[in-house]
């Protein structure tokens, strides 16, 4: 082994140590990737970014927004409503149809996307049927998961292996060519979870009582220790507060207190508008603040105003104009270690967080300097729009539970046929070979802001760097294993361990060897790291590639067995209630399940 090969596989080993122990964010870790390559020496700084102008990144990045598009348009929530209507009162008919629905999905978008969509969607329906969510969100994660083994475009390994193909001069898989197997895959995983899956998940009881509708505004507040908390107030002569915003006042800060509206007099009533970071007090504003008793009083002593009775009318105004909704912090969230005064929420969103639940518990006292952490949920206020506008935030929260209230005020999706019919142009373009795959993706991502499917500004937020980061950071690895003659080494290895008991037996220690790198990086790094070793070794024993190619596609799609293997996992992990050993009792014998389904069915579609 020469010095620049045992460079290359130390770099890897640490690489896979970083990736499994999260102390680094994945983009960190692939940036120190490149690094080290270029300070060691390996490859010259052109070959170190090349994976940044990869077309494979481009893709990607172009998926992700046709995939907000359908989002955006409500394509994809409109199929959580189908579901809901669909599964009756059956547990049974409600996990097959779940895993049909993220599945299809999954298949033409962000696998991540759909699943966090559908969260709060599953949280109604277990809700409204008596029984734990830990029931239905693995399976739903799990559907994800088979996704990828539907089409060419529905998980970032599925490009991965394409480019390896590509890049070793052969003929890269066709759009539906990994169906056949992925639709037999998702049938037995379907009924595995049926059958035995779903006795291996927690069961633990709700302690909800609010099943078979959604919560209401006073139900959320009551959930949050915020009952009898909401005040209205008004300026007295000569109140220092007159003539000063929301932000300076500093209102949460000083007192504890959370401004959520400012009332104005408009002939004989009053109308209600949310208080925003640039707000400005006036002398005959009535304030509505929310907060407990004694910083009301507090507050009032200090700052000369009074308080106010809340009438009927005004409570109707109030709830015409200003709601609240839960969201959930994802693991990749970038509020997890911001306090709330760092988040800004006014100042980003124009709304303001009333109340952080951990552990399913209400914190207490005041929360401004409460640092975020992955799993929290918060109740947040503000106007109905800017409410129905964070759903497209997913990067940041999952929107749990939007009140009853909103089904009155929410907008209808207009753009919906558009967005259909973009995406179904998009695969005819791919599967047909009209255009190249990359111009198909952008053609239908620029036809989504052109048929104003969602904004520009949308389309940027919808990427998601991080992961295009890890996949631009582990090609030059890649490409550094290969040059250092690291590649070959493994798949010596693989050929002079297995290669002598037949080609069966090499394909099923390339299965094992993806599946066990995957179980603790992702499974697009596991796909860049394991395809071209895949393929050398198939050419070392004189066979077809594309069984071994096609054998990692379904390998790092089957990530079941941790939490940490795909994002999907990760993002059910606290809605479901799920302890690490949970997906390893439920996964490992679906690992094996499709391992043997890849060993029978690869070589009769791919012959040897």
């Amino acid at each position: 082994m020469t010095p620049d090969a045992l460079f290359v596989f130390s770099l890897l080993g640490v690489t896979v140590v970083l990736f499994a122990s999260d102390r680094l964010r994945p983009d960190v870790v692939a940036l120190l990737v490149i690094l080290a390559l270029i300070l060691g020496g390996i490859l010259p700084v052109s070959q170190a970014v090349a994976g940044f102008g990869d077309q494979l990144v481009l893709l990607i990045a172009g998926l992700f927004v046709v995939g907000e598009g359908l989002v955006r348009t409500g394509v994809a929530y409109q199929a959580g409503l189908w579901l809901t209507r669909m599964a009756g009162t059956s547990e049974s008919r409600l996990l097959i149809l779940l895993m049909l629905a993220v599945a299809g999905l999954g298949a033409f978008m962000s696998s991540t996307g759909v699943v966090a969509i559908f969260i709060p969607v599953v949280l109604g329906i277990t809700a409204r049927l008596g029984i734990s969510p830990g029931r239905l969100m693995m399976p739903m994660a799990f559907a994800a998961l088979f996704s990828g083994m539907l089409t060419l475009i529905a998980t970032p390994p599925n490009l991965v292996i394409n480019d390896a193909l590509r890049s070793a001069g052969l003929q890269p898989f066709g759009f539906f060519d990994i169906t056949p197997i992925g639709l037999l895959a998702l049938a037995l995983g379907i009924v595995y979870m049926w059958a035995i899956g779903s006795r291996l998940l927690p069961a633990s009881p709700l302690k909800t009582g609010t099943a078979g509708r959604r919560q209401t505004l006073l139900e959320l507040a009551e959930s949050y220790n915020l009952m009898g908390q909401l005040h209205r107030l008004r300026f007295d002569p000569g109140s220092p507060l007159i003539g000063q915003t929301v932000s300076h006042a500093q209102l949460r800060t000083r007192y504890g207190l959370t401004v959520v509206g400012i009332g104005q007099s408009e002939r004989s009533t009053e109308v209600v508008s949310p208080a925003l970071a640039n707000t400005e007090f006036h002398h005959a504003d009535a304030l509505y603040v929310v907060g407990q008793d004694a910083a009301v009083a507090h507050l009032c002593a200090t700052e000369r105003l009074s308080r106010l009775l809340i009438q009927e009318s005004q409570q109707r105004s109030l709830v015409q104009e200003l709601g609240m909704v839960e969201v959930m912090l994802p693991p990749d969230s970038e509020l997890i270690g911001q306090t709330l005064r760092q988040a800004a929420f006014r100042t980003h969103h124009g709304l303001s967080v009333l109340g952080i639940r951990r552990n399913r518990q209400p914190l207490p006292g005041n929360l401004i300097e409460e640092k975020l952490a992955f799993g929290d949920t918060l109740l947040i206020a503000g106007a109905w729009k800017q409410i129905s506008l964070l759903q497209g935030e997913q990067k940041h929260f999952l929107v749990l539970n939007l009140p009853a209230e909103l089904s009155d005020i929410a907008p209808a999706y207009r753009q919906a046929p558009f967005a259909l019919a973009i995406l179904l142009a998009m695969v005819a373009l791919m599967a047909f070979g009209i255009v190249s795959n990359v111009a198909a993706v952008l053609l239908a991502a620029l036809a989504m802001g052109l048929f104003r499917c969602l904004r520009m500004e949308d389309a940027y937020r919808s990427i998601n760097w991080p992961s295009l980061v890890v996949i631009a950071g582990m090609l030059p690895l890649a490409k550094a294993l290969e040059q250092t003659g690291g590649v070959t080494l493994i798949s010596d290895g693989l050929v002079a361990g297995l290669g002598g008991f037949g080609p069966l037996v090499l394909l099923a220690g390339v299965f094992l060897l993806a599946a066990l790198v995957g179980m603790f990086i992702s499974n697009t790094a596991t796909a860049v790291l394991v395809a071209p070793i895949a393929i050398a070794a198939a050419q070392k024993v004189g066979v077809s590639p594309y069984p071994f190619a096609m054998t990692v596609a379904i390998a790092a799609s089957a990530a079941f067995v941790t939490p940490v293997s795909s994002p999907v996992n990760t993002l059910v992990l606290a809605p479901g209630g799920y302890r690490f050993n949970d997906f390893v009792q439920a996964g490992l014998p679906l690992l094996l399940i499709i391992m043997a389904l890849t060993l029978l069915m690869t070589p009769l579609l791919l012959p040897f």
